[in-house]
């Protein structure tokens, strides 16, 4: 594809973010493809085993480095990357009272209305289609968590924020309430500037976190990531990390609640990203009583199916031998003792034997 220059470029790109904001979108960016010491970040967290289980981050290695890093590498042909991002802080149940209220169950803000993957990839196509029918024929790949793609890095090199401490995009009118998508092009497009880091002393985050897992700023042992170990881990929760969990059932989003910028966040004005079967202030109980058949119903059309329900009551026991004793929690627990699942059964177990020892018990 011919690059385009000047004005033409310009022009271009005030469409692009037009056409973008009619689709929904709240912000678009431009990035090179030059991620500058991404890579050797990268490596370096791998290297020290802070993926954790999720082997995907290490694959696409390319000759001397991994492709992840290396947009042109990725997708051959790609001179520039736009960039989009749209919120989805929802309107719900307030974040504090079920943190502070165990008996109920805490699902993050994201994963309470419909999956952001399949909205934000068909909004991308037709961002792409658009560009193209005013572009004339060029390559366009779109991204929403479908590759190996460092989103972050490029949503920082195109100007729509730069990376906290918790190693999320921040925005200082936005934010972290957002997801975000890419479209790899050949068009060749100048990069927007990159904004300055706004963070300085401030270490709320990494105050925040329930289990430690920011490590060092901007740096996140995966392992320890309440969200990793709820989402991301096919086994058992390791013992020592399932107190600290509390009532979180689902994603964790500690570092976010407590980060000053997000007092200026926005609601989201995406309606598919509203609360759906009250998951935002629901009890423990009402979740763990679910069948399989009700979980795979009533989360269609979720990000949270894809865990499975045999996941989704490991989480909740977790949840429930945290919680204070009941008789309606040791019932629970106790109907669950034989489930076909050694994976359920083991984490119902540890719940009984956590509210055995607790006094009055």
């Amino acid at each position: 594809m011919i690059g385009m220059h000047g004005k033409e470029a310009g022009r271009i790109k005030e469409d692009i973010r037009r056409w973008g904001r009619e689709l929904g979108f709240d912000a678009i960016g431009f990035a090179g493809t030059d991620l500058g010491d991404a890579e050797s970040g990268l490596a370096a967290w791998l290297a020290a085993g802070c993926h954790g289980d999720m082997d995907y981050m290490a694959a696409h290695r390319a000759r001397q480095g991994w492709k992840r890093a290396r947009p042109a590498e990725l997708v051959p042909g790609t001179r520039s990357v736009i960039v989009a991002r749209i919120n989805y802080r929802p309107d719900a149940a307030a974040p504090a009272a079920v943190l502070g209220d165990p008996r109920r169950g805490y699902v993050s803000r994201y994963a309470l209305g419909r999956d952001y993957h399949k909205l934000l990839r068909n909004r991308l196509q037709r961002l792409a289609e658009r560009i193209g029918d005013a572009c004339g024929p060029c390559a366009a790949r779109v991204f929403t968590d479908s590759a190996p793609v460092l989103e972050v890095e490029l949503a920082s090199c195109s100007g729509l924020g730069w990376r906290g401490k918790h190693t999320l995009l921040l925005d200082r009118d936005a934010g972290s309430w957002f997801f975000l998508g890419e479209i790899y092009t050949d068009l060749e497009l100048p990069p927007d500037v990159p904004v300055t880091d706004h963070c300085g002393s401030c270490s709320a985050c990494i105050d925040a976190c329930p289990t430690q897992a920011i490590v060092a700023p901007g740096r996140l042992d995966a392992r320890l990531c309440i969200s990793y170990l709820t989402i991301e881990l096919k086994g058992a929760i390791p013992e020592t990390l399932r107190p600290l969990l509390g009532n979180r059932i689902y994603g964790c989003d500690d570092c976010q609640l407590a980060c000053p910028w997000n007092r200026f966040s926005p609601l989201t004005r995406e309606p598919d990203f509203a609360p759906r079967h009250a998951l935002d202030q629901s009890t423990l109980l009402q979740l763990f009583a679910w069948n399989e058949d009700e979980f795979n119903s009533r989360l269609a059309g979720s990000a949270i199916r894809r865990i499975g329900h045999e996941r989704w009551l490991r989480n909740i026991a977790v949840a429930l031998g945290n919680a204070p004793p009941s008789a309606e929690i040791a019932g629970a627990l106790r109907a669950r003792e034989a489930h076909p699942s050694a994976l359920v059964r083991e984490h119902v177990a540890w719940a009984l034997a956590r509210h055995s020892q607790l006094p009055g018990n």
